[in-house]
């Protein structure tokens, strides 16, 4: 169901999702600026308001950071299509897995490049590497992280303390890159 709310002066719309499995409220922005807010069936339609209202600021943040990416990409991509968008995502993606895994020597199958709405990347355990297409709208230094952040999967699948030692080996302040992106956006996984 279609919904406005105000939030700071601003007219918001967003998507209400009412799910019987829904054990608390979530508020959802993906990269394309789509807000959804997903429910218990039983919750009032006046708590929801408060809620959004307490949460406005990290809404508004988030919408305003995917509107800056499509306003703010490189001039040489305005003109571009999807297709074509993607096409220069996996040559950058493919250079930085080339360059990075040279450190590594790490083995893997493919390098894909996927429409995902709530993550930067994935590595399967089938060994895939898949990156968001976003990511050629990113900067450098955020996208040099999230190929590592994936080939650093590649020794170890989870987010175990040895994972984050292999990535601090590479990336010292790998922390400061992962707030960077959280409060940007999309999450890691």
């Amino acid at each position: 169901m279609q919904k406005q709310i105000k939030l700071h002066n601003r007219e918001v719309a967003y998507t209400l999702k009412r799910s019987k499995r829904a054990k608390r409220m979530r508020l959802t922005v993906y990269c394309t600026g789509d807000f959804v807010v997903t429910v218990p069936n039983s919750l009032k339609s006046n708590t929801i308001d408060q809620y959004l209202i307490q949460k406005s600021r990290w809404v508004l943040e988030k919408i305003d950071f995917f509107e800056g990416l499509k306003k703010n990409q490189p001039k040489a991509y305005e003109d571009m299509d999807s297709d074509t968008l993607k096409q220069k995502a996996l040559e950058l993606v493919e250079e930085k897995v080339k360059r990075f895994n040279r450190k590594f020597g790490f083995k893997f199958n493919k390098v894909a490049i996927k429409d995902q709405k709530t993550c930067w990347g994935s590595c399967s355990k089938k060994k895939n590497l898949n990156f968001n297409w976003r990511i050629v709208l990113l900067p450098d230094h955020l996208a040099d992280y999230i190929v590592i952040h994936e080939l650093c999967h590649l020794k170890e699948f989870s987010h175990s303390r040895r994972y984050w030692n292999l990535l601090a080996s590479v990336l010292p302040n790998y922390k400061e890159l992962v707030h960077e992106l959280k409060s940007k956006g999309l999450m890691l996984n």
